[in-house]
């Protein structure tokens, strides 16, 4: 599905981020990476066609190595996957200023510039490009504790439908995936918590959380051109959480 397919993806050093890099090499597609954590670069030692680099998204010079290396490997870059997230549970008036723009630091701003720089490359190379953007089921659903994380969320999903009816003169893409409670690397921990596991359940028509490639397995169709005519949409992948 991705063969010849180039991709950068953001947060690739635990949990979605991580299962998306091997999904993407498993369709033949090759990842550029990022990840912050320099103790997870380990984990891609011995994984063949990756190349992943140390730093954090809000430092957009991150992109634009990457994007020179690619040139240097003469790989051109058909997708983007703005993954790399932060999550912030506080209770709404102890949520001040400096929290909340910590908090669309990265969760909004750096996915603003990373589209912007990478559209403008597609441009240059006069060639299509998809990029998707992961969003939050929390950013269509009131959750309590979680109104600055919604906000971020809920702001992805203006940006990707305007910036989807601009560029589309250009052939690039943009859509936008929102998990549900999905069994990445916090759900053994969040299972303990046995009260609130079980509210998610009676909450998730389907009854159970989502399986890692059931998320990823989506993300490599809208990366692929299988999904050509799918443009400015969010995806709920919940079980049903968001119809319920």
């Amino acid at each position: 599905m991705l063969s010849n397919k180039n991709i950068i993806v953001t947060g690739v050093g635990k949990g979605l981020g991580f299962d998306l890099l091997n999904k993407i090499i498993s369709y033949n597609g090759y990842v550029y990476g990022i990840t912050r954590s320099k103790s997870d670069l380990k984990k891609f030692k011995n994984i063949k066609n990756c190349r992943v680099f140390l730093g954090d998204v809000k430092n957009k010079s991150i992109i634009k190595k990457i994007l020179k290396q690619s040139n240097m490997d003469k790989k051109v870059i058909n997708g983007l996957v703005n993954n790399a997230g932060e999550r912030q549970r506080t209770k709404f008036d102890k949520i001040n200023k400096k929290k909340l723009t910590a908090l669309f630091d990265t969760n909004f701003f750096s996915i603003f510039e990373y589209m912007q720089i990478y559209s403008k490359y597609l441009r240059q190379k006069k060639t299509s490009g998809s990029i998707v953007n992961i969003g939050s089921i929390v950013g269509n659903n009131g959750f309590s504790e979680l109104s600055g994380y919604a906000s971020t969320k809920t702001a992805l999903i203006g940006l990707t439908k305007s910036f989807a009816v601009e560029m589309a003169k250009n052939n690039i893409r943009a859509n936008l995936v929102s998990p549900g409670f999905i069994k990445t690397s916090y759900f053994k921990k969040f299972r303990k918590k046995s009260k609130l596991y079980n509210w998610t359940l009676s909450r998730i028509p389907q009854k159970r959380w989502g399986r890692p490639e059931e998320v990823t397995n989506l993300i490599c169709f809208l990366l692929s051109d299988l999904s050509s005519y799918i443009n400015g949409t969010n995806i709920n992948v919940d079980g049903g959480w968001t119809g319920s």
